[in-house]
């Protein structure tokens, strides 16, 4: 079978190789998972339970060879590698409690007096073949979020992983194999074509969902084309920040800090907006690009580093080309961005900017931040809403009172109080509203999304042998 070579987004040395997908490999996988179905359907919860706390734990075993591999492939700082390893393995560890977990409703049906005697029972059944297809940004704990409830629910999972981070899923495939999950159940496509596979995933009847996370266009696109089925979307944003002037600074600040450029702002929850309350803008700004200006950009693979390289490339040039399209608007650069290598861009703060600018209107996706002044709360509320996105934003106030008003106006999925709109637990309910998706992950909210509710209306006073 051909191999394609995967690349270190950093220096692009070779880190390893995949076999080439064709056609023919979806359609055996697929078949293969309709057998597996008979199968998981029916798996009992503790079953379920240990299947899933036996990946938990093959991760664990192997945790820094699994960090390794995601730094090597994605460029992802080894701290936060390790980081999202550890997340992952929360996300089996709740998968494995959900499993135990699922039950139903007992419903009174006597509601008037021809019901007298019926009750109903509800109960949650899989739905059948899961696509799923992840981004480059985490390639472990986003095939995670798919995976662990798609196994908790009984349903098998057929992957597509990023083109350039597919190393991470076959090596999480070769846990889950050792695992006792019923063969077929898991399987990871890694074509050479991934629009064709995407297109199969969405188009052929024998999916009952496409899981979908990243780049809003693609994801839109494949929901056009997958008629019937069901769909989930995550299709990131361009989340925004309200800092009140009651707000810690330096609190606010340095968690801003790793909020914006963490992974190199390639996170769908990265801060791309701040507004800051004109009563201490400058305050606020001049601690912000100090303590900015101190993180390190460089190796991934050494410990101290901050920020390290964009996925690709062209994806770093088109991060300055933004940029500079911003400066030549009007824009003022508070700390201006400079490569370092093809891939390696410092992070870039922006002010004076307007919101039509792509820096404010779309998913930079890159080590870019604006940072802009607000005069009264409802005018930040307008503000963080004039986006076409709605995934997660955050506030940082003293004041519970302007907390829920936020979490009455934001249209996102999330509102993080006091806290940046990059936090996420692996048990929230996570997505977004308008360009952003709809749909949660979250595990229990994920196998919501991979089962069905059914009712049984059962009549008691029925004869015997009736």
């Amino acid at each position: 079978m051909a191999e394609r070579a995967i690349f270190s987004p950093y220096d692009q040395h070779i880190v390893g190789s995949v076999p080439i997908s064709v056609r023919e490999d979806a359609e055996k996988a697929i078949i293969r998972a309709q057998l597996a179905f008979e199968k998981t359907r029916r798996l009992p919860s503790h079953e379920k339970h240990r299947i899933l706390r036996a990946i938990e734990s093959g991760i664990a075993e192997r945790r820094e060879e699994f960090a390794r591999g995601i730094t090597d492939e994605s460029g992802k700082p080894i701290r936060d590698a390790r980081a999202e390893v550890d997340r992952a393995m929360l996300v089996f560890s709740l998968a494995a409690d959900e499993a135990r977990r699922q039950g139903g409703d007992l419903l009174p049906l006597d509601m008037n007096p021809a019901s007298n005697g019926r009750i109903g029972l509800t109960k949650r059944f899989p739905i059948g073949l899961i696509a799923g297809i992840t981004p480059t940004n985490f390639p472990l704990n986003l095939v995670a979020h798919k995976l662990a409830p798609a196994i908790a629910a009984g349903c098998p999972l057929i992957l597509k992983p990023a083109e350039k981070t597919p190393l991470t899923a076959l090596r999480l495939s070769d846990v889950v194999a050792e695992s006792g999950l019923p063969k077929g159940a898991f399987s990871v496509l890694t074509p050479e074509s991934p629009a064709e596979t995407g297109e199969i995933m969405a188009t052929d009847h024998r999916f009952a969902a496409l899981s979908f996370t990243g780049a809003d266009k693609i994801g839109w696109e494949l929901k056009a084309k997958a008629n019937h089925k069901k769909v989930i979307l995550e299709l990131g944003g361009n989340a925004a920040v309200i800092i009140e002037p009651d707000a810690d600074l330096a609190f606010s600040v340095a968690r801003c800090a790793v909020g914006s450029f963490a992974n190199a702002g390639q996170v769908c929850i990265s801060i791309q907006r701040i507004f800051i309350h004109d009563t201490f803008f400058q305050e606020w700004a001049d601690a912000f690009v100090t303590a900015v200006s101190k993180l390190k950009t460089g190796d991934p693979h050494e410990e101290t580093t901050d920020v390290g390289p964009m996925i690709t490339e062209s994806a770093c040039q088109k991060a300055l080309e933004n940029i500079q399209i911003a400066l030549q608007g009007g824009a003022k650069a508070l700390l201006a961005g400079e490569r370092l290598s093809p891939t390696l861009l410092t992070p870039t703060i922006l002010t004076d900017t307007q919101p039509s600018m792509s820096v404010c209107a779309d998913e930079a996706f890159a080590p870019i931040v604006v940072i802009e002044r607000y005069h009264n709360f409802e005018e930040a509320l307008r503000r963080v809403n004039e986006s076409r996105f709605g995934l997660q934003a955050g506030i940082f106030t003293k004041s519970i009172g302007k907390i829920f008003q936020a979490f009455d106006v934001i249209e996102a999925g999330g509102i993080i109080g006091n806290d940046i709109p990059q936090y996420r637990v692996d048990n929230m309910p996570y997505g977004g509203v308008k360009d952003s998706g709809f749909g949660r992950e979250g595990v229990r909210y994920a196998i919501e999304e991979m089962t069905e509710l059914r009712l049984l209306a059962l009549n008691l006073t029925a004869p015997e042998g009736s």
